[in-house]
């Protein structure tokens, strides 16, 4: 991936919608330079999915919850088991298996507080491998962003 590359990328982070002319404009590439390095860049993986970032509030989803999951047992087959449905449900928008105190971190939505508390019920009160969850609830959103910072 060369400098060029990175600055395709930058722009398509910030509008994945930008016309090829005007990312061509904007790298300082032909059109037919753009379009094969979008195209390499795609088959190499390097761009997943290009996708509408939608307004959570606008949706309707007035909450969102950062939660810290500890499992009773570090059984493979148990935390595979976790990691299945969590994924599965649609609220969970982040999850991370990580190191430390606990096993997981993940974030999630919600309508407001009772339908938090429906997810809670349905992730981790019914399931007896999680051991205690701790949520903090977001009060304001002070930075979310998706895109990555494109180094040299």
């Amino acid at each position: 991936m060369d400098d060029k590359d990175r600055a395709l990328l930058v722009e398509l982070q910030r509008n994945a919608r930008l016309p090829i002319a005007e990312l061509a404009d904007r790298a300082g590439l032909s059109n037919a330079s753009v379009q094969r390095r979008l195209k390499a860049l795609r088959e190499e993986g390097v761009i997943q999915n290009e996708v509408a970032l939608l307004d959570r509030q606008k949706l309707g989803l007035g909450v969102t919850a950062v939660i810290l999951v500890d499992l009773e047992r570090d059984r493979l087959d148990q935390i595979d088991a976790f990691k299945r449905k969590a994924r599965a449900e649609p609220q969970v928008l982040h999850l991370y298996c990580i190191a430390g105190e606990m096993d997981f971190v993940m974030i999630a939505v919600a309508r407001d507080m009772a339908d938090y508390e429906a997810l809670t019920h349905r992730l981790f009160f019914a399931d007896a491998n999680v051991r205690k969850f701790r949520t903090s609830i977001v009060v304001s959103t002070e930075k979310a962003s998706s895109e990555y910072p494109i180094l040299s």
